[in-house]
C-alpha cells in the first residue's frame, strides 16, 4: 500500500460585491466552472478540479500587492493574448501601484474594484465579468 498526500487544489478568489451584477455574473460563471470540473466533464482545461473562495472582504494589503502585479505586468511580452490593466481599475483613482496601496490603506479598501477573480497560484486576475477570460484564467488554457 503506497500513502500519498491529496491532491490540494488550486485556490481562487472572487473578489465579490453581491450588489454588483458583474460580480453575480463573474460568480455564475465561476460556479459553472467549478462544477463541471467536480463532474469531471470533458473540456479543454489543464486544472481540472479547483477551490473558490468568494469573499466580500477587501484584499490584505499583500494580497492586493499580489493583484496589481498579476493585472499590470504581462510576463509573457508583447505577443500573449492576456488582457493587461491599469492600477486605476483595481482601485479608483490610483496613478500608480505606489499610490494604489496608499488610497487603499487611506479609505479601508472602500476604492477597491469588484469583481475580481485571482488565481494565485499561477499568478494571475480578472478584472470585471468578462466570462471567456475567467474561463480562460480558471482552466489554464493559454498557461505553459
Amino acid at each position: 500500500m503506497v500513502f500519498r498526500f491529496p491532491k490540494t487544489l488550486d485556490p481562487i478568489t472572487l473578489f465579490h460585491s453581491p450588489s454588483a451584477p458583474a460580480s453575480q455574473n463573474a460568480l455564475k460563471t465561476l460556479q459553472r466552472a467549478l462544477a463541471a470540473a467536480e463532474a469531471g466533464e470533458p473540456q479543454t482545461t489543464k486544472r481540472g478540479e479547483f477551490q473558490l473562495e468568494v469573499t466580500t472582504e477587501a484584499p490584505t494589503t499583500d494580497q492586493l500587492r499580489n493583484i496589481l502585479d498579476y493585472v499590470t505586468a504581462d510576463p509573457a511580452g508583447a505577443g500573449s493574448n492576456r488582457i493587461v490593466y491599469g492600477v486605476e481599475q483595481v482601485v479608483k483613482g490610483a496613478r500608480n501601484a505606489e499610490d494604489a496601496v496608499k488610497r487603499f490603506k487611506e479609505d479601508g479598501g472602500q476604492g477597491f474594484v469588484r469583481p475580481i477573480t485571482v488565481d494565485w497560484t499561477n499568478g494571475r486576475a480578472v478584472l470585471g465579468d468578462n466570462e471567456s477570460e475567467i474561463l480562460k484564467m480558471v482552466h489554464q488554457l493559454d498557461v505553459d
